[in-house]
């Protein structure tokens, strides 16, 4: 019998790991475009995780897999065979964890649910299979009281080698999903990475997703629809949250986007109507001069923020300010979070500002995380701004003031 070093007893009895949170937890190796090696610990033949992870193999991937301990590596072997000579030419199964080779991606199949004593251990031997620059995926129950110190152990995990973490509430129970790197990574890797899946968003249809803050904000409209009609019955005050909770849920739309391949495109970050492309001198990013490309999102926009160029997060600071209308010249000093990108052509910074009703900015990217081009790190909750900070010398623009750009497909400028 093999022996895996992922607990898997949680609060009501065994934690699965769904076809949502499998996705998630896959996450880092399906979007590899290069030939990776990737490890599995604690798989059984009937996970939704191992699907997952043999779906996301390309053509020059290998996967090697650990059984959990209620399962033999005879009985996966065999379950690897049924599927196909495709799969099992790269797909190994070991019997213990000691047998596995360092790979760029490893991935622990059962959710921890022990001690921090008993997580720390399981990362610290997990971590000893990555080779430089390699992740970590792991996930614990969500939730106070259900597990017996690994959630808070793996939130202070992530705090130091975060670089990703993902909630999955479709999940029974619900999970986080924890993306963690020990070591140094260099920003070129991610222009051979592709957007990242997020299970941040409700999908609707195949090409359209709700944010959950969406979700959220609709619930929140509906509940108190609900308490309208309990507290005054006879009264039609209940009507008015509840035909709000469409609108509201509308707009935090995140459609799927395409993506240009070219790799000297500098897309959009955000939905919207350019207001000005400019040259000009900023000291918190550098002495250089920047070329600034500033975005107005009116509350009929997407919000949902996309990265422009694919790079490294190096920073990520938020400046005070005030909430002036974002199409006007003192919104240069409103409330806005900067998120600094190193990148084969320099520095490139977006900037997330609020506007005379936004008041909320959600980011997504810690620092160290890797972003494709195009790819989801955050969104700004009603009427706001997005600018993009770039090298001037590097690049050209390709918009002007009145242009309607959209989220990762419309192209802004070139790197010369």
């Amino acid at each position: 019998m093999s022996q895996s070093p992922v607990r898997s007893t949680g609060w009501s009895g065994a934690v699965r790991i769904g076809e949502r949170a499998a996705r998630a937890l896959v996450a880092e190796l399906a979007r590899r475009n290069d030939p990776s090696a990737a490890l599995l610990v604690g798989a059984t033949p009937d996970a939704p995780v191992l699907t997952a992870a043999i779906d996301a193999l390309l053509p020059g991937d290998t996967l090697t897999v650990v059984p959990a301990g209620t399962t033999t590596a005879a009985a996966l072997r065999e379950h690897i065979a049924t599927l196909g000579s495709w799969v099992a030419d790269r797909v190994s199964v070991v019997d213990t964890l000691a047998e596995a080779d360092a790979v760029e991606v490893v991935i622990a199949a059962e959710a921890l649910t022990g001690t921090d004593v008993e997580a720390r251990a399981t990362v610290d031997d997990l971590t000893k299979h990555l080779t430089e620059g390699g992740v970590l995926s792991v996930t614990t129950p969500a939730g106070p009281g259900r597990t017996a110190g690994a959630a808070a152990e793996l939130d202070r995990q992530g705090a130091l080698h975060g670089v990703g973490t993902d909630l999955v509430l479709r999940n029974q129970p619900p999970v986080r999903v924890h993306r963690l790197r020990f070591t140094p990574v260099a920003a070129s890797v991610a222009a051979r990475l592709a957007p990242a899946y997020r299970p941040s968003s409700v999908p609707l249809t195949r090409d359209m997703h709700i944010d959950s803050n969406g979700v959220a904000a609709a619930g929140i409209a509906l509940g108190l629809a609900a308490l309208a009609r309990v507290v005054r019955p006879s009264s039609k005050l209940w009507l008015v949250p509840a035909l709000a909770a469409g609108p509201v849920a509308a707009f935090f739309r995140d459609p799927e986007r395409d993506v240009p391949e070219d790799p000297s495109a500098v897309v959009a970050a955000a939905d919207g109507r350019v207001l000005s492309v400019q040259r000009l001198h900023d000291e918190r990013f550098g002495a250089g001069e920047w070329l600034r490309v500033a975005v107005f999102l009116s509350v009929l926009d997407v919000h949902v923020n996309r990265s422009p160029v694919a790079g490294k997060v190096v920073d990520h600071f938020v400046a005070d300010g005030g909430f002036a209308n974002a199409m006007k010249p003192e919104a240069e000093h409103n409330v806005a979070a900067y998120t600094v990108l190193e990148t084969g052509h320099g520095p490139v910074v977006v900037a997330q500002r609020t506007g005379l009703i936004a008041r909320r900015i959600v980011h997504r990217a810690p620092v160290g995380a890797l972003l494709a081009r195009g790819e989801r790190f955050g969104l700004i909750r009603f009427g706001s701004r997005t600018d993009v900070y770039l090298p001037a010398d590097a690049a050209d623009p390709l918009v002007g003031p009145g242009d309607k750009v959209v989220g990762g497909s419309s192209v802004i400028a070139r790197w010369r």
